[in-house]
């Protein structure tokens, strides 16, 4: 089968730099009359004048009395003056217009009624005052806005009062997306994916994005791995005349991925790879001044496509400025490698750990979406770095304002499934809270609280001498450090087998079976703790179990893979069996914590996740999963309470 051949990869600006070189901007939108109170957010496509003065009239800009000034400079405090009305004053309000002959308005404050006709101020006013003169605000015209100027809602307001009913603006830019793949099933259908078969989702990513910019947004059929037939869908797409097209899928190297010989039949390919991860195959190009674009496939880096050359590109043909999104300094919790010559967009967690913001890497595949949704800010790693260090201050573009920063709990350390619930009951409160998880082991907890990199750690860690947990780990990896140990839950651990057992696994003994394959939580995750221990008991050695080295990182993933049929069994909680409807075999309780640095302890937030888990109600929940018992939920732990 042949393959296709990148094009030399471009770092994002030249990319940028190159397709807006060969694109005419002044005939890329054409410009249309729209009402002037629909037009939020539009670009103006000429300069606007007034075509009537605002206000029209002198009017009074105060309620009080109309007067001629210079019958009012012998009034002085102490010594009042007395003016008869419709001779001296005229009462008004205020917008009202201003009495032929008047020139000034002293506010009802300063005057003092004597009779129905009499008035008396002890103040002097001076011409034009308390008075909007014609034209103050607006002259029929003048310029009220240029041309190229996005409009706010002040500016509905303004052109409004100037007489402007309709507003002459640019024509919003459409894009057309099309999905490709066999194995891409249409989600407006509601189907259930079979193995090897993906929801598609691009396209409603990109959708809500073009709702954002303001941009009209078409979604065509999806388009199976046929060339014939993805020449069909484009040339359809072209008929439309859109500012953008763009084919989902497709724009790699691979023997059927059609849509740079597609885009070359139609015009000119100008960029294929842009020197980025994920979002390395992107491809650009040119059909007449309609723009092609080949999204990868995988939704991260689809995503980065999106956002790093068609946001860009669209608000250049508008002539406006890419939104840029606030930033701040983070402080990394992980030691980030990164690959020479690529600049790296890496989703991270991001939460405020006393004064400053700390940042923990998301897993970084191209097809995570779930890396998305859980992300508070994007690092940008440049292409000359190797990477980052732990402890690394590195500048992180926020996807949320920086005052939910401050909402956010960051746990780090060991998986359980408690913590998915823990975070939706946080965010069913009043003031709701974020729970941000990550799992990278108990150990790797125990070194977050150690850097002062998050709020709380969870945590199981076993220690076989003195049969306690996670304090003797305290003692050594944080000593003199005062952390408060508090219970989420007693939990069963063991073996996760498929549904009816069919392996017939009884114990640990059967995982050197041949006919057995294994697969292992990572290493410092306290699983995997919990196992060694088990095995050396047991007189089993590891080496000698099929699939030991290979890991995962929650016991959910362990789940999955037992149920996809990947691996015959895993070390994992009841709780993640039952989830999926498989079977269980225990093999020991624990007890899991989380593990809470004390001067975090105190904090109202904190507070109100202890509150939280002290309920009956949160209890009743975290029983209902299965698997667990909650008899010490809550309670504060101490050295040797055990399994209590």
């Amino acid at each position: 089968m042949s393959r296709n051949v990148y094009l030399r990869t471009l770092p994002i600006s030249d990319a940028l730099e190159l397709v807006m070189s060969r694109l005419d901007r002044d005939a890329l939108l054409s410009a249309e009359r729209i009402p002037t109170h629909e037009a939020l957010g539009r670009i103006t496509a000429e300069p606007i004048y007034a075509k009537a003065s605002s206000p029209t009239y002198h009017s009074a800009a105060m309620d009080g009395i109309a007067v001629r000034a210079e019958q009012t400079f012998a009034a002085r405090e102490g010594r009042s003056l007395e003016l008869v009305r419709d001779r001296d004053y005229l009462p008004v309000n205020t917008g009202e217009p201003l009495p032929e002959e008047f020139d000034a308005v002293i506010m009802i404050e300063h005057v003092q009624e004597l009779d129905q006709n009499t008035a008396a101020i002890e103040a002097p006013a001076f011409p034009w005052q308390h008075v909007r003169r014609i034209g103050e605000d607006i002259v029929a015209t003048e310029l009220l806005l240029p041309q190229n100027h996005r409009l706010s809602p002040y500016d509905i307001g303004a052109l409004l009062s100037g007489g402007i009913f309709e507003v002459p603006v640019r024509t919003r830019p459409h894009i057309i997306f099309i999905p490709t793949g066999d194995e891409v099933l249409d989600f407006t259908r509601r189907p259930e994916p079979k193995p090897g078969e993906v929801i598609e989702s691009n396209s409603q990513v990109l959708a809500a994005m073009a709702r954002l910019w303001d941009v009209r947004f078409t979604r065509m059929d999806p388009v199976p791995d046929d060339a014939e037939a993805l020449r069909r869908a484009v040339e359809q797409g072209l008929a439309q005349k859109p500012q953008a097209l763009v084919i989902g899928a497709g724009s790699s190297a691979g023997s059927r991925d059609y849509t740079r010989q597609t885009m070359e039949r139609f015009g000119e390919v100008l960029v294929h790879g842009i020197d980025a991860m994920p979002g390395k195959p992107s491809l650009i190009g040119l059909a007449g001044e309609t723009l092609l674009f080949g999204a990868p496939g995988y939704p991260v880096s689809s995503v980065v496509c999106f956002e790093q050359l068609l946001e860009p590109l669209l608000a250049w043909m508008q002539r406006m400025e890419p939104k840029r999104r606030p930033r701040v300094s983070v402080e990394l919790t992980r030691k980030v490698p990164s690959k020479l010559g690529q600049e790296e967009f890496l989703r991270v967690s991001i939460g405020k750990v006393g004064s400053k913001y700390v940042a923990t890497p998301l897993p970084r595949g191209a097809g995570l979406i779930t890396s998305l949704t859980r992300a508070q800010g994007v690092v940008r790693i440049p292409a000359h770095s190797e990477g980052k260090n732990t402890g690394s201050s590195v500048p992180a573009e926020l996807l949320v304002s920086e005052p939910e920063l401050g909402r956010i709990l960051v746990c780090v350390g060991s998986h359980d499934n408690t913590l998915d619930l823990l975070a939706n009951e946080l965010m069913g409160l009043k003031r709701p809270l974020t729970l941000s998880s990550t799992h990278v082991g108990s150990m790797g907890g125990l070194l977050a609280l150690q850097n002062d990199s998050a709020h709380l750690a969870g945590a199981h860690l076993y220690d076989p001498v003195s049969r306690d947990y996670n304090f003797p780990f305290l003692e050594k990896h944080l000593p003199g450090r005062q952390i408060r140990v508090v219970n989420l839950a007693i939990r069963q651990q063991g073996l996760i087998v498929a549904r009816g057992n069919p392996k017939s696994i009884e114990g640990l003994r059967d995982l050197v079976r041949e006919d057995v394959r294994f697969i292992n939580r990572q290493r410092g995750a306290g699983t995997r703790i919990l196992l060694d221990d088990e095995l050396e008991r047991n007189g089993i050695d590891p080496q000698q179990i099929a699939g030991y080295e290979q890991e995962e990182y929650t016991h959910m993933a362990i789940a999955v893979n037992v149920q996809s049929g990947v691996v015959d069994c895993g070390m994992g909680i009841y709780a993640a069996a039952q989830a999926l409807g498989l079977d269980f075999v225990p093999l020991a309780r624990e007890r899991y914590d989380l593990l809470i640095p004390e001067e975090q302890a105190r904090e109202e937030a904190m507070q109100t996740l202890l509150n939280l888990l002290r309920s009956d109600a949160f209890k009743e929940k975290i029983a209902a999963l299965g698997g667990y018992e909650v008899g010490l939920t809550g309670e504060v732990m101490s050295p040797g309470t055990g399994l209590g």
